[in-house]
């Protein structure tokens, strides 16, 4: 598992993903990836004290991931992730967190004095499919809405359901309300959610001028950050 990367193309950064409690939510119909949690204190600081020894600062932007929401970090962690950003002199700081987090995102600002661009897994802004198909637990009516708490949303792409029109509805709002975002083109895991190839082949093509916008990361891998297994 790696755990500490440097992501240096978009957005450069340091990016380091630690180990959290179980999510809050834990129930989204695609996602496999929340067993990276614990519920030993002990056991998470030793290994994210471990993996945060690695950040350097030099970019002055770091990222910090766990299979849920930053709110599910250990207050330990926390602690260990302030004197990290005041010790190597970061300057920005990117969290995660779960749309149910959204009236709670001012308390990190105040815990590290400064900025913070958030997150969020909002998977696609069609309620229907968000919703009743992906069980994403995320009731945001739509783009507009998810932005006045949000600063950049996580999209996936190429999923057995969706269609071309959907897609192409979910990369206009998230041009048009974001400054920032990820499509994550999805692979298939141990749920029953699937890969549709004949989708991805048609967005890899349609939109590989997103690949030079600097203001969109593309994920072709769960691990194209440099960190996960």
């Amino acid at each position: 598992m790696d755990r500490y990367s440097k992501i240096t193309n978009k957005n450069q950064r340091e990016i380091v993903l630690l180990k959290g409690y179980p999510c809050v939510w834990g129930k989204c119909r695609f996602c496999d990836y929340i067993d990276d949690n614990s519920r030993d204190l002990e056991a998470m600081r030793a290994l994210n004290q471990e993996v945060l020894s690695h950040i350097t600062g030099e970019f002055g932007v770091l990222e910090i991931i766990n299979s849920g929401s930053c709110f599910e970090l250990p207050k330990e962690t926390l602690e260990d992730i302030r004197t990290i950003v005041q010790k190597k002199k970061i300057q920005k700081l990117f969290f995660e967190a779960h749309w149910i987090y959204r009236n709670r995102l001012d308390e990190m600002r105040r815990f590290f004095g400064i900025p913070i661009v958030y997150k969020t897994g909002a998977e696609t802004f069609d309620y229907d499919f968000r919703e009743n198909y992906l069980n994403k637990h995320a009731s945001f009516k739509d783009a507009e809405e998810l932005s006045q708490y949000f600063d950049s949303p996580c999209l996936m792409v190429g999923i057995k359901g969706q269609t071309k029109e959907m897609i192409r509805y979910d990369i206009d709002c998230l041009k048009r309300y974001f400054k920032l975002g990820t499509l994550n083109v999805f692979t298939d895991n141990t749920t029953d959610v699937k890969r549709d190839e004949s989708l991805v082949r048609w967005f890899l093509e349609e939109y590989r001028w997103l690949e030079d916008d600097p203001s969109i990361e593309v994920l072709y891998e769960n691990t194209d950050f440099g960190v996960g297994d």
